[in-house]
């Protein structure tokens, strides 16, 4: 199991306090130091079930400044969205754990925590 964490984040911060205090086996990825290549955002998509705007934090100001709202959702621009994630990491929604069973969670409530735990 690996959770994407930005260390900043207080909900990155409370899926690691549960974690721990379920006695979870798991990586750390600081994927704002240790970011992410084009391929494992398609390979954590594909775990997540989601497209990469589902993922991407639309509200931060490199996600204003490149016009992100008005990109066209769908197959045909489903590359340059992972393209501008994996150059601007900071707009990846975060926590993302890996499951033991190869899928992935966007772990923003204990719920979800538990539920990755669980896989």
């Amino acid at each position: 199991m690996e959770i994407w964490i930005n260390p900043a984040c207080s909900k990155c911060r409370s899926a690691l306090t549960l974690l721990d205090a379920e006695g979870a086996d798991y990586t750390v990825r600081r994927y704002l130091e240790d970011v992410p290549t084009e391929d494992e955002i398609r390979d954590v998509l594909t775990r997540l079930g989601l497209e990469p705007w589902d993922i991407t934090r639309t509200q931060e100001a490199d996600a204003k400044e490149l016009g992100m709202k008005a990109w066209a959702r769908d197959e045909a621009n489903r590359d340059r969205w992972v393209r501008a994630l994996a150059e601007h990491p900071k707009l990846i929604q975060r926590p993302i754990i890996t499951a033991e069973d190869g899928t992935a969670v966007v772990a923003r409530t204990d719920e979800a925590v538990r539920d990755a735990l669980a896989r």
